[in-house]
């Protein structure tokens, strides 16, 4: 029976960093996968034809290259065959009456942009990221920090305490707006209609409580971080950390789905995997949300019964659906800047956007969605033969089982999503895209749609096809996360730790749970130089 200081069941991304640092530190490392390789959602394949090279799940990192888990890893992911491709144009905007507008890196040139859509625009751009400058200082410590930390009470208290410590802050005010609240202040429809469906990638909707402080942050976020993404695809990043922690001793095995952890006086000593037995020395870091925690994989263990109620209380979101192109040409924009812009928008306006989200949450296939473009090719070439091309067309906040389609044009039948209905909503989301980008449909190869049945099928962190692992709303996150009862990476069993989406931060390639979870193992605080990095970049 072989034993390892650590034992790390499933490798998403958090999982791997995590491994990284304990590997680095002198750890013995196991890290146990169930598919054919580690990486989890970030994950690169030929989908289509040879040679086009599509993200499965994943794509861009601009989260993970501010983070401090890359500010401190980075170099020797390089070394390990990580290189980041990036623009000075995260994100842009399309609307149907051919009106764009395009987020820039560079405050000035942003604020240029939205001056010449609406006189006062920019203005009041600037204004809002100026004013919210002070609350990020706060805000984006708290990214590498478990929120009931006592590290993370200072920024907390920041944040929501006024400063006589008499009540709560302004901030905390603004902390329950919507996304509606905040955008209604800009007299052209071009930025909400840009900034509006980035709260869907956070698992936010625009019209939602707590929404509308992601507004500036995620603009904060992409204008210090870009639209960086590794060369040759998103699964570049999975493969550097596991050479990184395969370099330093540690041991990675796939098709290896672990059934339980054992618990013996009050710890986690071993795992499970049919009918092998790992066992643990010094701790277990499982990349699962909490339901799988405590009814399956602690099915056998003495744990609370509250918890057991709340894990079977966690709550999925509804799913995603992703349209993977290969193209016989690079799409062709009339607004030629969209050929350098990272991921834009086609975008119905932000009224579109809440009545797509509106759609969904009532079971719906939205009649017009808002979509995410993604043509990786843009930046590098390489991801496709010569003179070709790849696109993901991603649709988020749609129904895991539709119950009916908002135009009612398609059957959805018993909301199974089969290879018809897959298709028919493909179609109608292509039909979309190519009043944008005219040459879109003939220029089509051959395609690949995910959709929630993928999603659902390929891990059980993604519920009934939950992209997001796990709902993000606000009875849901932060402090609730993973569960009310447990606001912590740490779990009922004092050596055995949870990371991934099911905890703070959440969703999305940002290495901030793995980074956590690493720190807490390994005794070692947070350090402080990196924690306003991205705020000062942001502001500058």
């Amino acid at each position: 029976m072989k034993k390892f200081d650590a034992i790390f069941v499933g490798s998403g991304h958090n999982a791997l960093v995590a491994a990284a640092y304990l590997a680095r530190a002198g750890w013995s490392v196991l890290v146990l996968e169930k598919n054919d390789r580690p990486g989890g959602l970030v994950r690169t394949e030929e989908l289509t034809l040879p040679g086009f090279h599509h993200d499965v799940y994943s794509s861009a990192h601009p989260l993970f290259t501010t983070s401090q888990a890359y500010a401190e890893l980075g170099p020797e992911l390089g070394e390990r065959g990580l290189k980041y491709l990036n623009t000075d144009m995260p994100t842009g905007v399309s609307l149907p009456d051919g009106r764009t507008a395009v987020l820039y890196r560079d405050l000035a040139a942003t604020v240029a942009e939205l001056e010449r859509s609406a006189p006062g625009d920019g203005e009041t751009f600037r204004r809002m990221m100026e004013a919210f400058g002070p609350h990020a200082q706060q805000i984006f410590p708290l990214f590498g920090l478990d929120l009931s930390s006592p590290e993370a009470r200072p920024f907390l208290r920041n944040l929501m305490v006024n400063a006589s410590g008499t009540g709560p802050s302004p901030f905390a005010a603004e902390f329950l707006e919507t996304a509606r609240d905040v955008l209604a202040r800009f007299r052209s429809p071009l930025f909400p209609a840009l900034a509006g469906p980035w709260v869907l990638h956070l698992g936010r909707t625009p019209d939602g409580a707590n929404s509308g402080p992601w507004v500036p942050l995620t603009m904060m976020a992409l204008m210090a971080g870009g639209m960086a993404t590794p060369e040759g695809g998103s699964e570049m990043l999975a493969r550097s950390l596991v050479r990184l922690i395969e370099d330093h001793g540690g041991t990675i095995e796939v098709d290896s789905p672990v059934d339980r952890i054992v618990v013996e006086g009050g710890r986690a000593v071993a795992v499970r995997t049919g009918q092998r037995e790992y066992r643990a020395g010094r701790a277990v870091v499982a990349s699962v949300n909490p339901d799988q925690l405590y009814l399956r994989l602690l099915a056998d263990a003495n744990v609370p019964n509250e918890l057991r109620r709340e894990a079977e209380g966690f709550r999925y979101g509804r799913g995603g659906v992703q349209i993977q192109l290969a193209l016989s040409e690079r799409p062709r924009w009339a607004d030629e800047r969209f050929n350098r812009i990272g991921q834009p928008h086609l975008s119905a306006g932000f009224e579109g956007l809440a009545t797509h989200v509106a759609q969904a949450v009532n079971g719906l296939l939205p009649a017009e969605p808002t979509i995410s473009f993604d043509c990786p090719t843009n930046h590098d070439p390489s991801r496709a033969p010569e003179g070709k091309a790849i696109a993901r067309l991603q649709l988020l906040e749609v129904p895991c089982r539709p119950v009916g389609d908002a135009a009612g044009r398609i059957d959805t039948g018993d909301g199974t999503w089969t290879e018809d209905l897959k298709q028919r909503f493909a179609d109608r989301v292509i039909d979309i895209a190519n009043r944008h980008v005219p040459n879109l449909r003939d220029s089509i190869l051959k395609s690949h749609i995910v959709s929630p049945g993928e999603l659902a099928r390929f891990s059980p962190n993604q519920g009934p096809g939950d992209p997001y692992g796990g709902s993000h709303d606000l009875a849901q996150s932060y402090l609730f996360r993973p569960l009310p009862s447990q606001p912590s990476h740490r779990t009922a069993v004092p050596n055995l730790f949870l990371t991934g989406a099911g905890t703070w931060p959440g969703h999305g390639v940002n290495g901030g749970s793995g980074y956590i979870v690493a720190r807490q193992l390994l005794g070692d605080p947070a350090p402080d130089e990196h924690r306003t990095e991205m705020a000062e970049a942001a502001q500058a």
